[in-house]
């Protein structure tokens, strides 16, 4: 039983009370050097003029487009954007490649179509053992392209392939905590750098 299961509760302001209480407690625990980096890589990559991918399944996928938008949009970077975009938005691109190579090369085909050498791949993962996400990684690596992981529970092998990422401190299976967190990540980030963007920066 992982902590989630633990805090079941047949009374949902007490079980609200305590998802809560939880999530505070995997939150406080993400290291924010990481985060620091992760703001650092992306900076460097919109002045350089580098494009910056995000990529996930499922929820992840949600968070990807969302990371996305609030980067390239939310931050009203217009006179140096951040040049972000997810890779899981083209719903003819992503059925062609499933159609016609499998669903495993989903991302690692657009990469290599979209991608150059300095631009910034981002995956986001709750396990960290995405097939198309580790296919994506392992292009990213021989085009020279950047990769950051965004996990929890135990990373994965995501993790350990990443150039840099942060890690989400969940219990295996845990997948509401976990994209919570990396969502907070993405409005943590974006409010940092709309703010940068505000005062000048």
């Amino acid at each position: 039983m992982n902590t989630l299961e633990s805090l079941h509760d047949p009374d949902p302001a007490r079980f609200a009370s305590a998802y809560i209480g939880y999530l505070c407690t995997v939150l406080q625990r993400i290291d924010p050097q990481r985060i620091a980096g992760f703001i650092a890589t992306l900076l460097d990559a919109r002045e350089r003029g580098a494009t910056i991918f995000f990529m996930g399944n499922g929820g992840s996928a949600a968070t990807a487009s969302h990371f996305a938008n609030d980067l390239a949009i939310g931050t009203r970077a217009h006179h140096k954007p951040f040049r972000a975009l997810a890779i899981t938005d083209n719903l003819s691109v992503l059925t062609a490649i499933a159609n016609d190579y499998g669903y495993e090369g989903v991302f690692e085909r657009q990469l290599r179509v979209l991608g150059r050498s300095g631009d910034v791949v981002v995956g986001i993962s709750a396990s960290g053992n995405s097939p198309n996400l580790l296919r994506a990684f392992e292009a990213a690596r021989e085009m020279g392209i950047k990769s950051v992981a965004l996990t929890a529970f135990d990373g994965g092998a995501m993790r350990a392939m990443a150039d840099e990422g942060i890690h989400v401190p969940t219990d295996p299976k845990e997948y509401g905590p976990a994209e919570d967190a990396h969502m907070v990540l993405d409005h943590l980030v974006g409010a940092y750098l709309m703010q940068l963007v505000k005062r000048g920066g």
